[in-house]
């Protein structure tokens, strides 16, 4: 798939999920999603396996890195692993919102302090809520009760009073905690499925489109675009949506890009 600059649209909301353990994939994803993708998702398989070597080799070809290790531990420890992610120059990281708000804050206090002494720019801290895997069913089955919009909006409310930049949520919870978060607040939105597609372990998922309208700033997208036999369609699809929209309503919803 060939690069094709936007100007800053579909390019700068989709984040590719780099579902993988190895580092020559990685290089390959990176460089074949280059241009219409900037930000690149490293998680817990990628990471586990290659390390900083993967966030390193995907800013070294020129894109920027999601940390998505779901730090959730003691204040202290999380303190530590949020200062080696803002040494590594990644653009987020995650926490998980159930470590507490003292926890969150040590990751955006001391990720701040170490960016700064290093002269880097500071992560933007997200807080992932509740997992798109989990229903209210599960959610029940670990003593969590009532229903999933109410606990994801609380802990988002507690990510929000800890100084955290933004929350992961999925895309059913994105129109009220845009509603009741203001417009300033991050949303990163996992659990997008195109309509033909299988959710797989989603269970709260949505459409790009969808997500977009409701509000997401950015749209985590994985399996959808690297199983696809077109990806740059549904890209060009999804940045020509965009435009619609703007052109229907005369603003589009809500991308931080210059700010986060």
């Amino acid at each position: 798939m060939g690069p094709k600059e936007d100007g800053g649209g579909i390019s700068a909301r989709v984040i590719l999920a780099l579902d993988t353990d190895s580092l020559s994939q990685t290089r390959r994803w990176v460089k074949d999603f280059l241009g219409r993708i900037r930000i690149f998702k490293v998680g817990g398989q990628l990471f586990t396996s290659q390390g900083r070597r993967a966030v390193e080799e995907i800013k070294a070809l020129g894109g920027e890195v999601f940390l998505d290790l779901k730090f959730h531990d003691i204040p202290n420890t999380v303190g530590r692993a949020a200062a080696a992610a803002a040494a590594l120059g990644v653009r987020f990281f995650d926490v998980h919102a159930l470590g507490g708000e003292e926890m969150i804050a040590r990751a955006v206090d001391v990720s701040r302090e170490e960016a700064e002494r290093l002269g880097l720019r500071a992560p933007a801290v997200l807080v992932v809520t509740l997992l798109t895997s989990l229903d209210e069913r599960d959610l029940r089955s670990l003593g969590i009760r009532g229903p999933i919009s109410d606990r994801v909006l609380r802990l988002s409310e507690l990510a929000l009073r800890a100084g955290a930049q933004g929350v992961v949520a999925s895309p059913h919870e994105v129109a009220a905690l845009r509603k009741a978060l203001g417009a300033e607040f991050l949303i990163v939105t996992p659990g997008i499925r195109l309509s033909s597609q299988s959710r797989d372990d989603q269970k709260r998922s949505m459409t790009p489109q969808e997500a977009l309208r409701a509000g997401a700033d950015y749209l985590v997208m994985g399996r959808s675009l690297l199983r696809a036999e077109a990806p740059e369609r549904i890209l060009d699809s999804l940045a020509e949506s965009m435009a619609q929209d703007v052109f229907e309503t005369g603003s589009a919803v809500g991308s931080k890009d210059e700010r986060a």
